[in-house]
């Protein structure tokens, strides 16, 4: 697997999250994963254990060979390996403001080339999002006699990001440029050339398909129908336990529920919102468009509850729920940080989730979420369509674990949840929704199975 973040390491979003589970999941199906990621400035080798393996390895880039080394540690029993290139890498932060293109073509030229050095010859390239989709095409024009029998299987996790840059960089590996093309694009190119192609949910792998959530590039995916499939995320059953998590007020339990309360005062009191019996709505996200964020507005706020945002993102977006939390300081609260701790508390404190997404291809909160008790509001795109069940709305035999709405709209969303706020004044029925959330199974290891498929089918 090569991956630009992985969890614990360097996190900027959910690929992190994914790449430091998916890879634990295999392995205890008898795959032998490694993985490969830059080694960022920010990265703390003393605390992870992280000793150089190899120095001085040659790279062809740009019409010389390039020397990077490797780095190596074990997470979770999986040999994660890093390679360090300090003009592309040696900064603190994973990515640049200016075109990161450049970058991560090199570290994909890299990652192919330390593997003969690490006696590695895999039958499969997993690669992750647009960083590392430019791998299939370098496999496909390399005539290295250890690069011929490798497949490829990628991964987009979001389409909206792509890796356009200009056709100039093909020639540092050696291409010439596309005939008529001004752009480059890494994503096309992966999409192209990988033997396989999967997105992170059913619903989304067939949303791409057209102009809405195609992001420009739903003619090529259409061509390329036969080898696109959606794979759904799973996340960390161990870490996302309300029983075992020492880092909220009060642990509980799907069969005792008392400490949830505890965990709801505690919050209260922490983000400083009056000590209320009405239900808590929180929210954690990147406050970008694509979280639907323009739909908190004073309407929604009005509600019958609470509301407790945790995140960080676009200015107008922080500036608009701020504005909010001065006007009604009582009931909402907006916390403008990345904090894992309070994170934590959001996920068991609150009654309500909120996931008013525009797209989503998979998500992983409202799964978190649910895992804690909280139940989902949610919007039916991508993955959301695939994990939260409205019995009721959606006239299908199901377990009810939540709420969802159709139209990106403020009444859309409003409607959804005055439907949450008014169930959850019914105790009992409220409790039933809870445990159906808490007792699903979305560990890695159903995905894990159908990743191992997916690997058979990129072999043939």
């Amino acid at each position: 697997m090569v991956t630009a973040e992985m969890a614990p390491f360097a996190k900027v979003g959910g690929l992190a999250d994914v790449l430091g589970s998916l890879p634990m999941a295999l392995k205890k199906n008898n795959c032998d994963v490694r993985i490969v990621m830059p080694l960022y400035g920010l990265i703390d080798k003393e605390k992870y254990n992280i000793q150089k393996k190899f120095a001085n390895i040659a790279v062809p880039f740009a019409d010389k060979m390039v020397k990077v080394n490797v780095w190596e540690t074990s997470f979770k029993s999986v040999k994660v390996y890093f390679i360090e290139y300090s003009k592309y890498f040696g900064k603190k932060d994973v990515y640049i403001h200016d075109d990161n293109a450049e970058r991560y073509l090199f570290f994909s030229q890299a990652s192919l080339y330390v593997l003969p050095v690490l006696k590695f010859q895999p039958d499969i390239i997993h690669c992750h999002d647009y960083h590392t989709s430019m791998i299939p095409l370098l496999l496909k024009s390399s005539n290295y006699e250890y690069f011929k029998n490798i497949k490829t299987v990628l991964t987009i996790h979001n389409l909206q990001y792509q890796g356009k840059t200009s056709q100039k960089v093909l020639e540092l590996i050696g291409l010439d440029r596309d005939v008529g093309e001004k752009t480059l694009n890494f994503m096309e190119k992966g999409i192209v050339y990988a033997n396989q192609v999967n997105t992170v949910s059913p619903t989304y792998s067939k949303e791409i398909f057209g102009k809405l959530f195609g992001a420009g590039l739903e003619k090529l995916l259409l061509k390329n129908k036969n080898k696109v499939s959606g794979i759904l995320n799973g996340i960390d059953m161990d870490f996302f336990n309300p029983a075992k998590d020492k880092l909220i007020a009060k642990k509980y339990s799907s069969d005792n529920l008392t400490g949830k309360k505890i965990n709801k005062t505690k919050l209260q009191e922490l983000v400083g919102l009056e000590m209320s019996s009405k239900p808590l709505v929180g929210l954690i996200s990147r406050f970008v468009e694509q979280k639907g964020l323009g739909l908190i507005t004073e309407e929604i706020i009005n509600l019958d509850c609470q509301f407790v945002f945790l995140g960080t993102g676009d200015k107008k977006y922080e500036d608009l729920l701020k504005k909010l939390a001065k006007q009604y300081p009582q009931k909402v609260s907006v916390q403008n940080k990345f904090d894992i701790k309070l994170a934590q508390l959001i996920y068991a404190g609150s009654d309500i989730f909120l996931m008013p997404s525009r797209f989503e291809p998979c998500g992983l909160g409202q799964m978190i979420a649910m895992r804690y008790g909280t139940v989902p509001v949610v919007r039916a795109v991508g993955g959301l369509v695939d994990t939260v069940f409205e019995c009721e709305a959606r006239h299908v035999r199901c377990q009810m674990n939540g709420f969802s709405f159709e139209t990106m709209t403020i009444k859309g969303l409003k409607d959804a949840l005055k439907r949450a706020i008014a169930l959850y004044s019914n105790s009992d029925e409220w409790k039933k929704i809870q445990r159906t959330g808490m007792t699903t199974d979305f560990s890695w290891n159903h995905s894990a199975q159908r990743y191992i498929e997916l690997y058979k089918k990129a072999l043939k």
